[in-house]
C-alpha cells in the first residue's frame, strides 16, 4: 500500500520537475550568450586566461582571439575580434594590436601593450597573457582589501557615537560618584 502511494507521488512529481528543467535548458543559451559590460577586472583575466590556454593548446593567435572574443567583456571582445580580423588578413601584428583612440578600459590598454611588446620581441604571447591576469586578480585582491579596510573605518564611527555616551553614563559617571561621595563623606575635602 505503501509503494503504491509512493510512486503515485513519484509519477506526479515527476513530470512538473521534467518540464522545469526543460524550459531553464531553453532559457540558457539566450542568458550564455549576453555579454559583461562592466570594467570587471576578474572578468578580464578569466578572458586572458582562457587566451592563454587556448595560445599554450597550439591555437593560432587569430583563432584563439577570435574565439575568446565571444565570451570577453564588450572593450575586450572588441580588441580581440578586431585583432583577430586582422592577423586573419595576414597584417602586422604590431599594427592588429594597436591602440585605438576610444580605448579607455586600463585592463586593455595594459593587455594591448603587452601584446604590442609581444609581437616586437618575438616572445611568447602565452606567457605574458597569464602574467597579467595574474596581476590583474592581485589588484583585484589589493582593491576588495581596501574597500573593506574603509568600510571597517567608517562603521567604527557611528558606532563609536553610539557607544561612548552609554559607556560613559553606566561606567564612567557611577564610579566617579561613587568616588566623589567617598571622598566628602572622610572629610578630606
Amino acid at each position: 500500500m505503501w509503494a503504491a502511494a509512493l510512486l503515485a507521488a513519484a509519477v506526479l512529481a515527476l513530470p512538473r520537475a521534467a518540464g522545469a528543467r526543460i524550459v531553464t535548458d531553453r532559457r540558457a543559451p539566450a542568458d550564455a550568450g549576453a555579454r559583461v559590460t562592466s570594467d570587471d577586472p576578474l572578468a578580464v583575466a578569466a578572458t586572458l586566461d582562457l587566451l592563454a590556454a587556448c595560445l599554450r593548446a597550439g591555437m593560432a593567435v587569430s583563432t584563439a582571439a577570435a574565439g575568446v572574443a565571444a565570451s570577453a567583456p564588450a572593450p575586450l571582445a572588441a580588441v580581440l575580434q578586431r585583432a583577430a580580423d586582422l592577423l586573419a588578413l595576414g597584417a602586422d601584428a604590431g599594427q592588429a594590436w594597436g591602440d585605438r583612440p576610444d580605448d579607455t578600459d586600463p585592463h586593455v590598454r595594459a593587455f594591448l601593450r603587452m601584446a604590442r611588446r609581444s609581437a616586437a620581441s618575438g616572445a611568447a604571447l602565452a606567457q605574458g597573457v597569464e602574467d597579467l591576469a595574474v596581476a590583474l586578480r592581485a589588484d583585484a585582491a589589493d582593491a576588495a582589501g581596501a574597500r573593506a579596510e574603509r568600510a571597517s573605518v567608517l562603521i567604527a564611527g557611528p558606532l563609536g557615537l553610539c557607544y561612548l555616551p552609554a559607556f560613559l553614563c553606566l561606567g564612567i559617571v557611577p564610579v566617579v560618584a561613587g568616588l566623589a561621595a567617598d571622598v566628602l563623606r572622610s572629610g578630606v575635602l
